[in-house]
């Protein structure tokens, strides 16, 4: 037996594996890496969160992302070397993750690497007939493999296409699996470059579960920010947008996209979301002089109100809910303040009240689903696209 494969399978047979989860979300902010210890598999599972960084990334590399993110055309060999240069980059990272927290390499079992999205693409969105649903995460699991010589798992939303769904949203599974309790209805929502949320039923059935994304969470204000205030990378404590007045012309001119109207479960990105999506608005509704004040208090209107109007379609209106708040847009006050006078039913807290650090919630949650890949079982979440039930990555071994 191939010796990478019987130390696979000797770490599969543990009670408990440690597990190094990657997350390089849409906002760029840097890579969050969360050392956690993973007990059991499927609904058994317990995750204890040992150590968590966020090393933010900097302005050459997030530049370097950024001439390729989300565009149609781009510079072919540029991508090619990109995907390589960003799985070493991260190898990097987790190398001085490791020498910080004096972690030797042979305490951690896995690596879970998403790796970083530069192009998003659901048939809804690309609308080519001959064609399905296709999403590209770049930074190859073999560079971080070999780098690291740890196991790496990696590239996790081909599966979920590859069985019929849309490649995300993939937080789903994890949160189905340690966020569950018999009598709660609980909406795990989390505001990262796009919002999210995962519905999980009182009565912990799996087929119950429901999950969607809801348009943008960040990216929009992050954008603007960097448009009009290019010292800063986002809009930190919503100093900005407080400081301005929603324009209800333009954000009704928002909101009444193709893409709210859709049936639900859906996904997005930048794609569509993105300055050209608001300069066409501005166009529409003459509103192209709104000086940036108000056009960030309208965006983050716009991100609170689609969250809330997603979350009510997809409740029962007799039953009561608790939403916990994870991502970013957490630390929004104004979004959050929005939202719960939006949603005033709802008791509304953080993940950190379950025990997980909503900064570090993603990062764990592809932890669970690398554990799951190699020491579980996939879960029955019904004859559903939208959540195929399946395990998911693929494997790289150091050598």
């Amino acid at each position: 037996m191939n010796k990478n494969v019987s130390n696979l399978f000797e770490i599969a047979k543990k009670e408990s594996r440690h597990i190094i989860g990657l997350m390089s979300g849409t906002s760029l902010d840097g890579l969050d890496i969360a050392f956690c210890e993973v007990f059991g598999s499927g609904s058994d599972t317990k995750i204890n969160l040992k150590k968590f960084e966020t090393i933010a990334y900097p302005d050459q590399f997030k530049e370097k992302i950024r001439k390729v993110f989300a565009k149609e055309t781009i510079d072919f060999q540029y991508l090619t070397v990109l995907n390589e240069y960003i799985g070493s980059y991260h190898a990097q990272l987790i190398n001085q993750f490791l020498d910080k927290h004096s972690l030797q390499k042979s305490e951690v079992d896995l690596i879970a690497s998403h790796g970083q999205t530069v192009f998003h693409a659901p048939k809804l969105l690309h609308q080519l007939e001959e064609f399905s649903n296709a999403t590209l995460q770049i930074g190859d699991g073999d560079h971080i493999a070999v780098k690291t010589g740890i196991i790496t798992v990696s590239d996790f939303r081909q599966k979920h296409i590859a069985a019929g769904g849309e490649g995300a949203p993939l937080a789903v599974y994890g949160d189905f699996l340690i966020f569950s309790k018999k009598g709660e209805n609980r909406i795990m929502l989390n505001i990262g470059g796009i919002g999210n949320f995962t519905f999980l039923p009182g009565s912990s059935s799996a087929e119950e579960v429901f999950v969607t994304d809801t348009g943008p969470g960040n990216t929009l204000i992050d954008a603007f920010t960097r448009l009009y205030f290019p010292e800063k990378s986002f809009d930190k404590n919503a100093e900005l947008a407080l400081k301005g007045t929603v324009n209800q012309q333009l954000l009704t001119e928002l909101k009444s996209h193709a893409f709210f109207n859709q049936t639900m479960p859906k996904t997005t990105g930048p794609e569509l979301f993105n300055i050209n999506f608001v300069r066409n608005a501005q166009d529409i509704t003459i509103t192209n002089d709104l000086n940036p004040f108000d056009l960030l208090a309208t965006l983050t209107r716009f991100t609170a109100e689609t969250i809330a109007e997603t979350i009510e379609q997809a409740v029962y209106q007799s039953e009561n809910y608790t939403l916990y708040l994870s991502g970013g847009g957490m630390h929004n006050p104004l979004i959050i303040k929005w939202l719960r006078e939006l949603l005033p039913s709802f008791t509304i807290g953080k993940s950190d009240d379950l025990g997980i650090d909503g900064n570090a919630k993603e990062a764990i949650l592809f932890a669970i689903l690398a554990n799951e890949t190699i020491a579980g079982n996939s879960t029955f979440f019904g004859d559903r696209l939208a959540i195929p039930s399946v395990s998911f990555g693929k494997i790289s071994f150091p050598n």
